[in-house]
């Protein structure tokens, strides 16, 4: 009978695990300020590696050659179901990402974290634009497309290319227009009032 349950558990961890998959997504941002949210769900408690390619250029999950010259990029990881910031990535280093052909730097992000079963949004946005502690937060903002590294002939554009890698879903955000970035703001201040209230009332019920 315990053989027969553990061949069944471990049949559906197979399963699950095959679930998995990569994702890939390109775009563009209208300006500096803007941040990019992707949101993925974790079927079972495994390894997930967000990256980023287009600052040097390479070849993503999806297959596709992905040219260099995009912007600086930071990356955030958010618990869906609280708001709350995860981990933050903004240089993934050289050897885990390949350096510019023109500045040297290994500038895109990279990012592998143990999560378990949910769902998690990530943002992708311009340096200097460090994520808040809270979804409900304020980004730190950005103003030039151009990076910090001083390297002359090194003009960087709008462009950003993102992999989400071993995950159930992933899907990516509609960038609001300008106008409609208080509404979401306070929107986001809203959902985290409303889970603080539930967490508390759980808490007393227990």
């Amino acid at each position: 009978m315990l053989r027969s349950m553990l061949l069944g558990a471990a049949a559906v961890l197979v399963s699950t695990a095959a679930n998995a998959a990569d994702f890939s997504f390109t775009g563009a941002l209208p300006n500096p300020g803007t941040v990019q949210f992707f949101d993925f769900a974790v079927g079972a408690p495994s390894n997930v590696t967000l990256r980023t390619w287009s600052y040097a250029g390479g070849v993503n999950a999806a297959g596709q050659t992905i040219a260099r010259g995009g912007f600086d990029p930071i990356l955030a990881l958010f618990d869906l179901s609280s708001g709350v910031r995860i981990n933050e990535n903004d240089d993934g280093g050289c050897g885990l990402v390949a350096a510019d052909a023109v500045s040297g730097q290994c500038w895109d992000t990279f990012l592998t974290s143990s999560l378990g079963a949910g769902n998690y949004r990530v943002s992708v946005q311009v340096y200097p634009n460090f994520a808040p502690d809270n979804l409900s937060g304020t980004f730190a903002g950005a103003t030039t497309f151009d990076d910090v590294s001083g390297t002359p002939n090194n003009p960087r554009s709008n462009q950003w290319a993102f992999d989400i890698l071993g995950v159930e879903s992933a899907s990516q955000g509609v960038v609001p227009e300008p106008a409609s970035w208080a509404m979401l703001i306070a929107g986001f201040g809203l959902t985290g009032a409303a889970m603080r209230r539930r967490r508390t009332v759980t808490a007393v019920s227990a």
